[in-house]
């Protein structure tokens, strides 16, 4: 009885050109995440370095927003608290409550929106926190931020009920009937720990999983190789269509 013939690499057109391709997708999705490595990369030096800086006063006039993202600043002026709108459903150590966000009107005639910190549920009515409403002008520290796009999940608000579930700038500024700053201020934690509300509330959760994306299509596309480089061994005798 003969041997049987050895198997050789004789790829068939049709899986050809069905793994071409596959394999510049794959190849193709690997490289785009590299790319927003490095830019994500980027991002997190320069929020980094914008958090280190030294507090400079919020101009009245801002041109660009999105370059004073998480930039230290001070804000002086006076609040308007009989305008709080208290975003619902902002949790602290476990403990659901509010947070605060409050008009700070300047002397030079512009408001910003303030986002004071958290309370708790039962404490949201001023009487029951007394001193945790300052009158007359204050200086606030904090960061600037930028509203974060609420998402499909998010309950909508409901400015005439003074329900948020967000900082919505241009609906904040509707219900209180003024215009406001293109950035608000996450004001910091007070020097008493147990003061309120509590201050130093903003939360950075900028995920970087590029690396791990790109190397599972730049996997994938290793298997993709070696599935077709061994389902097209075959002997001389075997077609290949």
């Amino acid at each position: 009885m003969p041997a049987p013939t050895a198997r050789r690499f004789r790829p068939s057109r049709r899986a050809t050109l069905f793994m071409l391709p596959c394999l510049a997708i794959l190849l193709g999705l690997g490289t785009w995440q590299v790319e927003r490595l490095g830019w994500k990369r980027d991002l997190l030096a320069r929020m980094d370095a914008q958090m280190a800086a030294p507090p400079v006063p919020l101009p009245a006039g801002i041109d660009d927003p999105a370059a004073w993202e998480y930039r230290p600043v001070t804000v002086t002026g006076a609040f308007r608290h009989d305008q709080t709108m208290p975003i619902s459903a902002r949790t602290l150590q476990g403990r659901l409550g509010y947070e605060l966000v409050t008009p700070l009107d300047r002397p030079d005639g512009t408001t910003v929106l303030v986002n004071r910190g958290w309370v708790p549920l039962d404490r949201l009515a001023p009487d029951t926190r007394p001193g945790s409403e300052p009158a007359g002008e204050v200086t606030v520290r904090g960061l600037a931020r930028l509203p974060v796009d609420p998402g499909w999940f998010r309950p909508a608000a409901d400015p005439a009920r003074n329900t948020w579930f967000a900082v919505d700038l241009q609906a904040m500024a509707a219900r209180i009937g003024r215009p406001v700053a293109p950035v608000y201020v996450d004001a910091a934690a007070a020097p008493a720990p147990e003061a309120l509300p509590v201050g130093g509330r903003t939360i950075i959760d900028v995920p970087n999983n590029h690396l791990q994306y790109a190397l599972t299509w730049y996997g994938l596309a290793v298997v993709l190789l070696a599935v077709y480089a061994i389902s097209q061994r075959r002997r001389p005798e075997e077609n290949s269509p």
